[in-house]
């Protein structure tokens, strides 16, 4: 991913290896989730399979020789999860959702589109959302149908919007 660009300390080893000292390892652990989030956001990718990560550029970064273990890919997952940006989708933790925002975010971002488009008080299918033309440049733009679901979720406990079996009306 030549084009993405890794923070300073993706070159530094010491940030592969979970550091014992409490305040450096709130540093690193904050390090690493915003790295998680900013590369899932530049690949667009919603989901996570723990043990494929591993060799992954994102966890493996092979000009320096350094990766993490699954131990410390879990203690960041983990860490995620707290803060609301990873759900696991099966008991043993092997695959996970990545949210780089939440579904709350994501409600705000797409009715912040919809007032701004004069949409409102109108009906729009989940495809137009993601998938439509007049969408092409926006950031949900190809999200996936179960974030999207999520995000309009928080819109309609809001009296914003209004979940329909493909679609949403928007208040």
């Amino acid at each position: 991913m030549a084009d993405f660009e890794w923070p300073w300390q993706y070159k530094f080893p010491p940030f592969f290896t979970i550091q014992p000292n409490l305040e450096t390892r709130k540093k690193q652990l904050e390090a690493w989730c915003s790295l998680v989030l900013t590369y899932q956001r530049h690949k667009k990718s919603y989901s996570l399979d723990v043990t494929e990560a591993q060799t992954s550029p994102l966890f493996h970064n092979k000009a320096i020789n350094r990766k993490l273990t699954l131990d410390a890919i879990y203690t960041i997952l983990d860490e995620l999860k707290k803060r609301g940006h990873v759900e696991y989708t099966d008991k043993v933790r092997k695959q996970c959702l990545v949210m780089w925002r939440t579904p709350e975010e994501w409600g705000k971002l797409i009715y912040s589109w919809v007032s701004a488009n004069g949409m409102n008080n109108t009906v729009c299918t989940f495809y137009e959302l993601t998938e439509g033309d007049a969408t092409t440049n926006e950031e949900f733009h190809g999200m996936e149908k179960w974030l999207l679901v999520r995000a309009l979720r928080t819109l309609e406990a809001q009296g914003k919007a209004a979940l329909m079996d493909d679609g949403v009306k928007f208040f």
